[in-house]
């Protein structure tokens, strides 16, 4: 689809006319080694029956909470640009994912989950891909190049109905995202049980990523008033089991404004550090995830290798047994030919009539020690012994052939391939990894600390 080619190279820019900071280049250079369509870490990985999945280049941060919680607003002010609506009313019905890219662009369902493949299931969600949408802008503000934000529907309680399967559908996403903000709005929808409910449904696996925020604390009134408000949305959320945490933090944010001057303490800087926390924490993940799946790679291909050196034993062992089997097994007819031949009475006589007695005592000096073995067979058990030796030939090579099966071993080529491609994980995304771990090191606590 071209038009879905566009939309993906416009939300996965290349470099070109900007400073692309090493944390940017990480990632993108991380993912490069595991999508690369010669030697990528997923397709080496799919030949050896490993399946791996690429990195993400940007970490997804979802933001969600009560309806008018003021989610779209600290978006806008993240990414400094008016992207989403906000309003009293209910402005965001669907799902919306905020990204950097190279020029503004809208994108729908389908466009959505072109560009986002790692969210295709939620094909499976009724009613989801209708409201689903991306929206793609050209902000280098503060971490947003690092960042994709998932705008999700103001939650209320009472008679509010969803097209959609709305706590279903959060709880999903909460399990794909990188971090979870959650906004309580202090002006009456605090409280809202729906969102509660949410939380803590998402707190039983994913209480890591989770983080609360009193929002518009400058619409709360006094300080006094804010507190109580405060106190209150905490009480109510210590009240649920799982979210009742030792230490359990709630900071106050609102968006800053200069024509809406305020006392209120203001930490939004905190989320922002927040976020970058995050992008540290994933790309660290991300690194240690490359070295863990090359040493996959490795033993995976080790395993295959030392697999087929024991086929390839088993194979001359199996050689060995079935030969002696169908060697045996094919003389014992011979020996029954040849007794018939040469070893009974009556062959003798016949032998007599046909060469003369002269030649026929000069034949059995040469066939008599098959008949001295068949003369110790009694006369009246010569046809069972006959036919004895006959099902003993034919079990033999019975044996002999079911021996013979062999292990299927690997081509000359297809060890070397094997080896390139671990030389290549070995020497290559290895050196690679490390490369860009110093990089990052020496970005996050200087060089001059590192020796």
């Amino acid at each position: 689809m071209p038009g879905s080619r566009r939309a993906r190279e416009a939300a996965n820019p290349p470099v070109a006319g900007g400073i692309e900071s090493v944390t940017e280049k990480i990632l993108r250079e991380a993912h490069s080694l595991y999508v690369h369509p010669g030697h990528g870490l997923v397709s080496i990985g799919a030949r050896l029956g490993l399946t791996l999945l690429p990195p993400r280049r940007k970490v997804t941060v979802m933001v969600m909470g009560n309806h008018s919680a003021g989610k779209s607003s600290f978006i806008n002010w993240y990414v400094e640009e008016h992207i989403q609506r906000t309003g009293v009313a209910i402005e965001t019905q669907g799902f919306t994912f905020i990204t950097s890219g190279r020029k503004r662009e809208s994108l729908t369902g389908n466009a959505t989950l072109h560009l986002y493949p790692h969210f295709q299931a939620l094909q499976n969600f009724k009613g989801v891909p209708e409201y689903l949408s991306t929206e793609i802008c050209t902000s280098k503000h503060k971490q947003f190049p690092l960042v994709t934000f998932l705008d999700t529907p103001g939650l209320v309680d009472g008679d509010m109905k969803y097209p959609f399967d709305v706590e279903a559908a959060l709880i999903w996403f909460g399990q794909l995202c990188d971090l979870i903000l959650v906004f309580f709005d202090p002006m009456g929808q605090a409280l809202c049980k729906r969102t509660l409910n949410i939380v803590e449904k998402l707190n039983e696996e994913h209480g890591d990523k989770l983080h609360f925020y009193l929002s518009k604390a400058d619409e709360a009134g006094a300080e006094g008033d804010r507190q109580r408000v405060l106190m209150q949305i905490v009480q109510e959320l210590c009240k649920r089991p799982g979210l009742n945490k030792c230490g359990f933090d709630m900071p106050t944010i609102y968006i800053p404004s200069p024509n809406k001057p305020s006392r209120c303490v203001n930490q939004i800087e905190e989320i922002c550090r927040t976020i970058e926390k995050t992008i540290s924490q994933t790309v660290q993940h991300i690194l240690n995830a490359l070295e863990r799946d090359c040493h996959l790679i490795c033993e995976a291909t080790q395993q295959l290798l030392q697999d087929d050196s024991e086929a390839r034993s088993s194979n001359i062992r199996a050689l060995f047994r079935g030969t002696l089997l169908g060697l045996f097994g094919c003389l014992l007819p011979i020996f029954l030919l040849l007794t018939l031949l040469f070893g009974t009475s009556f062959a003798r006589q016949l032998w007599s009539l046909l060469l003369g007695e002269e030649q026929n005592e000069a034949l059995q000096l040469y066939v008599s020690p098959l008949a001295t073995v068949w003369s110790l067979v009694p006369e009246e058990q010569t046809l069972t012994v006959f036919f004895g030796l006959l099902c003993l030939s034919a079990l033999l090579l019975l044996l002999a052939s079911y021996t013979l099966r062999m292990k299927p071993t690997l081509s000359k080529k297809q060890k070397r391939q094997l080896e390139d491609r671990r030389n290549y994980v070995l020497d290559v995304v290895l050196e690679k990894k490390r490369q860009l771990y110093e990089e990052y090191l020496h970005q996050s606590i200087g060089e001059q600390d590192l020796s």
